[in-house]
Formats: structure tokens, C-alpha cells, sequence
């Protein structure tokens, strides 16, 4: 069995700069929907349908009726295909692939803590680790929108928190 060799802090952050240079931040920032072609958006969930229960599948897609939230949230598939052919920096790990903001919750530690982490993993998978990311602003975004936050109210909560965001 092959050893790592354990680097210092020194050399991981170089390590993170030299990722961080063969994808800058601002790539990040443009996404071509569907590889830039035509997706069909029926047969990505027709296919995200394959291996489930059968009698449950139109549970499943009555309750992505529900709301633009809800559709996100049953639709993980479809991002999956868009991210696809994204820029990533090379990091992959074992991914929820699912991430939104309902899949996370509180949990007590044996020493009384309080962690904050994902909650949901049936549908993980080996991708960048970008992907969650994006999909969770992504989710912040829609669940703001669908609350009926202005666009810009919807960004600054998914890229950062700068205004107050009580007024809608």
C-alpha cells in the first residue's frame, strides 16, 4: 500500500493557488445551459426515474409540481447535466449531489455541540467538489425568487449577505 507524502501548510496552499489558477473564481461565473445545445429536460427526469420505485414516481413528480423550490429540489439530474462540462479545479469528492439548502439541518454532537452539515446522501456521487456549491447558491436563489425576493435580493443572499434582505 502507497503512502502520501504528508505536505506542510505552506505547500497546500500552494498547491490550492496553483488550482486556483488553472480555474480562476471567474469562470465559475458562466454556465452554458445544456451544453450549449438544446437539453431535453423530460428525458434527463425520465432517466433520473430509472431504478425507483415505480408506484412512487408519480409521487415524486406531483410534488415537483408544487413550486419552482420543489421542481429544483426533484430535478438534480438536470443541474448535473449543465455542470457537466463546467470549468472545475480538479478537487473531486464523493458529493452529495443533491445539496440545497433543504438538505441541510443541526445536529448535537455526543459533546453537546451543535454541527451544521448535509443531511441527505441517496443520491451521492464522485464529482467536483464545485458542484454541490453550485447547487446549493443555486438553491438559495430559486427558494428567494420563489419567495418573492427582488433578483438582486435572490444573488446577494446566494453570493453573499450585504443587505439587509427584510424588505422584499
Amino acid at each position: 500500500m502507497a503512502t502520501k507524502s504528508i505536505r506542510t501548510r505552506e505547500q497546500r496552499q500552494e498547491a490550492g493557488k496553483a488550482l486556483r489558477d488553472k480555474c480562476p473564481r471567474p469562470a465559475h461565473g458562466k454556465v452554458i445551459l445544456g451544453h450549449g445545445g438544446k437539453r431535453d429536460i423530460i428525458a434527463l427526469i425520465k432517466a433520473s426515474n430509472e431504478g425507483r420505485l415505480e408506484e412512487l414516481i408519480p409521487v415524486r413528480h406531483g410534488r415537483m409540481l408544487e413550486s419552482p423550490f420543489a421542481f429544483f429540489r426533484g430535478s438534480a439530474a438536470i443541474q448535473a447535466y449543465d455542470l457537466d462540462r463546467t470549468p472545475v479545479s480538479g478537487i473531486d469528492v464523493q458529493a452529495c449531489g443533491d445539496c440545497h439548502l433543504m438538505n441541510f439541518g443541526g445536529f448535537a454532537t455526543p459533546e453537546r455541540s451543535l454541527v451544521f452539515d448535509i443531511n441527505d446522501f441517496d443520491e451521492t456521487l464522485h464529482a467536483p467538489f464545485e458542484w454541490d456549491l453550485k447547487r446549493l447558491a443555486a438553491s438559495f436563489v430559486v427558494a428567494a425568487r420563489w419567495r418573492g425576493f427582488r433578483r438582486a435580493q435572490a444573488r446577494d443572499i446566494a453570493a453573499r449577505r450585504s443587505r439587509p434582505i427584510a424588505s422584499r
